[in-house]
């Protein structure tokens, strides 16, 4: 299994590290680190969440999600206001810039790996697909351990 466990990470950080970097020439603005994306996506399927659950989220300290944050709200990418139920709390919410910033990220990636998938062989792109529940369900196991 340790084998099986070394190939897997190393298709999948090879395929991340190759999109990431294709994709950054062609989406405009400044790059932005792994962790503040990371930020940005939890907030975009949570909106309303606050720093420490976001941080429960992302298996991160609360004060590195708080300059994560910062970070986010001087660059326009995140708002933040009180929370009604507690003033001393912050909800987030991501701006229309950054929602646009990651519908371009995506199209960009998704259009990347499509126009990959289609110079694979019919055999492959198959083997993919049928990977693909499996792989899902190994991600969840991940998410559900400590």
């Amino acid at each position: 299994m340790t084998e099986l466990a070394e190939r897997l990470l190393g298709a999948v950080q090879g395929i991340r590290r190759v999109v990431r970097r294709r994709v950054r020439a062609d989406v405009p603005g400044a790059p932005l680190p792994g962790a503040q994306v990371e930020v940005l996506r939890v907030v975009a399927d949570r909106p309303g969440i606050g720093v420490a659950a976001a941080a429960r989220e992302l298996h991160l300290a609360a004060n590195s999600v708080s300059t994560l944050v910062n970070q986010l709200v001087d660059a326009g990418l995140l708002h933040r206001e009180p929370d009604p139920a507690d003033r001393r709390a912050t909800r987030l919410e991501i701006t229309g810039a950054a929602r646009e910033r990651m519908a371009a990220w995506r199209r960009a990636r998704t259009g990347l790996v499509a126009d990959a998938l289609a110079g694979l062989s019919e055999e492959d792109t198959a083997a993919i697909e049928q990977a693909l529940p499996a792989l899902e369900k190994l991600m969840g196991v991940l998410k559900e351990q400590p």
